[in-house]
């Protein structure tokens, strides 16, 4: 096997009788294998559950508070004000 050539690995599925009917006529509409359309259907499935499980989900009420906190931020405590010094500190020593 070349470089070029990507490995592949085989699946394989149980799929009722009208499933996979539909699945050979999505796939002819295609102008796709029923293989090629399989794998692109549960790829596209695949992206889009991972895309979803980095949306954050709030509440309506985590949602009101959230938009709180950036419109009205709290004032900074005396931790996060050293923190800005220590940071400006570093900046300016840096340049």
């Amino acid at each position: 096997m070349s470089q070029h050539q990507a490995r592949t690995a085989r699946i394989e599925a149980r799929i009722a009788p009208d499933t996979l009917a539909a699945v050979k006529r999505a796939a002819e509409i295609q102008g796709r294998s029923v293989s090629d359309f399989v794998v692109a259907a549960a790829e596209e499935a695949a992206n889009r559950t991972i895309e979803q499980a980095h949306i954050i989900r709030l509440s309506l009420e985590d949602q009101r508070r959230f938009a709180e906190a950036i419109l009205n931020p709290p004032e900074p405590v005396p931790a996060l004000r050293r923190a800005f010094r220590r940071h400006r500190k570093l900046v300016k020593t840096s340049r």
